[in-house]
Parts: C-alpha cells; structure tokens; sequence
C-alpha cells in the first residue's frame, strides 16, 4: 500500500509526526506501521524511559493527553501508543485540544482498529494539519490474491494462481491470517522457491483437491463424480468446510458467470468481473455449460439453499443434505 510505503519512508527518514492516528476495517497496517514506530522511533536504551504502551479501556483521554504533554529523559523523543483506542470511542473527540498543540518531542499513536472517526469533525481536521490520519481499509477477497504476489515478491517467492485462491478461500480477506500462513511457508522453503497447492496442502492443511476452489470448477466444469466427491468430503469435515462459506463462494461464481453473459466485451472480463485473468478461462467455460437463464435459475437455487441453511422451511435437514439439493438443481 502506497501510503503505508509513504508513512514509512518518512519515519526511516526522520521525518516523524507528533500524532499518527491509525484507523480502520483492517488491523493489519495498523499494527504494521505501529510495531514499525515502537521498534524504530528510539533506540532500545531511550525506550526505557521514553516508551509507554497504553490500552483504550485501561485510560481515559486526559490520562493519554498527561502522558503525552511529558518531556522526554535523556533522548529527543518519547513514544506514546494506544492499542485499542476504539474502546474510546465516546471520547475520543476530546483529544482536538491536544492535536491542535501537540507536543513537538512526542510521538503519539493510537491504534484506532474496526472503526472510524468522523473526518468532519474537529479531530480529524487537526490530525491532519499537525500529523498522519491513516484508514486501513479492508481489501475484497478478489484483491487478496495480488496482494500475496505482492507480499511474497518482496521476499523472494513466488506462487501458483491456484495456490494464492487456495489461500483466500481458506483464511478470506483477514490479511494478518494471510500474512502468518506466508510467514511459515517461508520459513521451510528456500528463498527464490514456488509456492505450490501440494505445498500449501502439506503445510497449512487444506486439501488442495477437496476445497471450495475445486468444487467451483468442478460444477464449472459439470464434473458431476467430482463435485459430489467433494460434498461427500465437506461432509465428513463440517468443521473445515462450513456451510456458510460454500454458498458464498458459489453465490459470488455464479453472480459472476451470469456477469460474464452480459458481457458485450469478453476481452475486458477480467476487469469486469474483478478476478485475476489467469481465471477468466473457468468463467469462459462455466458460461459454455450454463446458459444465461439456467444461471438465473441456479442463484436463486442458492438462494434457497442459503435459507434452509438457516433454518427456514428446511428443519433438521444437514449440511450434506442441503448442499447435495443445491448441486441436483445445479446439474439439472
């Protein structure tokens, strides 16, 4: 992300503000640009002395603003963070004073996660004038895929189109999830090595024949033996493979194939549709086999699906049940 990049750069440079005001859907640029603060800002032996970590539901507004208005001992700067600033959400206005003046050899951060303050309002107004006001925002699953290229790029790895989507189907958009699976690949391969399905499945514990991904191309595919293998095995393994998930993910394909119909230039589907273009071959395909009315036809058999999933006009029925319906309208 550019602006992390930026935020960085500047600190690396010297360049440090005295209230970074880090907001947002996802943690996990908060936590990045905070752990980069509270391990760069001061050397280990200023820290001592002129680092605090402070929790939001633990302090008060003006116990931070005290904190913050100290001099630093023996160094430049101090270093204030607040995790969980969210839990200060009712008062959290009150700092505009502070923000206004803030203290020039302090550097204040508040980690202000799943939320965000009103960018109309005072607050945000003078963070920006004085300081960094930073959202982290969360990225949609059909962006997460680059994002991994991108992360492991940057290190010296490489992985497989499959093998990124195996990843997202199994942890979602939760980059900090993400990120903790990558790092433990990259402890066990060599710099410069691809990250494979076969590796994933060995490593992490997702089938990389029995998933989500493998069930989409085999009703893709009408590979009927195939997808009633896999729902056999989803079966047998509820816990991996819940429910919710699977409809999702067939929703969202099927939303798209019917997308890819409409289409009046299949050579902009990729960006159309919002998928990586080493897939648009599997929509391609999905469209071959499942005319534009029987599409139709088969989301609001999801549709239903999804509400007897949840109880409504389909007690006691199981996931296997449910989901062997769905792939019975599907197929016909």
């Amino acid at each position: 992300m550019d602006k992390v990049k930026a935020i960085i750069t500047d600190i690396k440079n010297g360049n440090t503000k005295p209230i970074y005001f880090l907001m947002g859907e996802e943690p996990y640029y908060i936590d990045g640009i905070s752990k980069y603060i509270e391990n760069n800002v001061l050397s280990e032996e200023e820290r001592g002395f002129n680092q605090m970590v402070l929790y939001g539901r633990d302090v008060s507004v003006d116990d931070i603003i005290s904190q913050a208005k100290r001099y630093p001992m023996m160094a430049e700067k101090q270093v204030v963070i607040v995790k969980e600033a969210q839990d200060l959400s009712r008062s959290i206005e009150n700092l505009a004073g502070y923000a206004e003046n803030p203290q020039p050899t302090t550097v204040l951060v508040l980690c202000y996660k799943y939320k965000k303050i009103d960018k109309r309002k005072s607050l945000a107004k003078k963070i920006v004038e004085k300081g960094v006001l930073f959202e982290s925002k969360k990225l949609y699953d059909n962006q997460v895929p680059d994002w991994i290229k991108r992360v492991l790029a940057r290190k010296g790895y490489t992985i497989t189109p499959k093998g990124a989507q195996m990843l997202v189907e199994f942890l979602g958009n939760d980059l900090s999830k993400v990120n903790n699976e990558l790092e433990k690949l990259q402890l066990i391969l060599k710099p410069g090595q691809q990250i494979t399905p076969q590796i994933i499945e060995e490593n992490i514990g997702i089938s990389k024949d029995f998933n989500n991904f493998e069930l989409q191309n085999a009703i893709g595919n009408k590979d009927v033996k195939k997808a009633f293998a896999i729902i056999q095995y989803f079966s047998q393994n509820p816990k991996n493979n819940p429910m919710p998930m699977t409809v999702a993910l067939l929703y969202s394909f099927f939303s798209k194939v019917l997308k890819y119909h409409a289409l009046s230039n299949k050579g902009e589907a990729a960006k159309a549709l919002g998928v990586n273009p080493y897939f648009v071959k599997d929509y391609q395909t999905a469209a071959r086999n499942y005319p534009m009315k029987q599409v139709s036809a088969i989301i609001a058999a999801i549709r239903e699906i999804d509400m007897k999933s949840k109880g409504v006009g389909a007690a006691n029925l199981s996931q296997a049940d449910l989901l062997k319906e769905l792939l019975v309208k599907i197929f016909n």
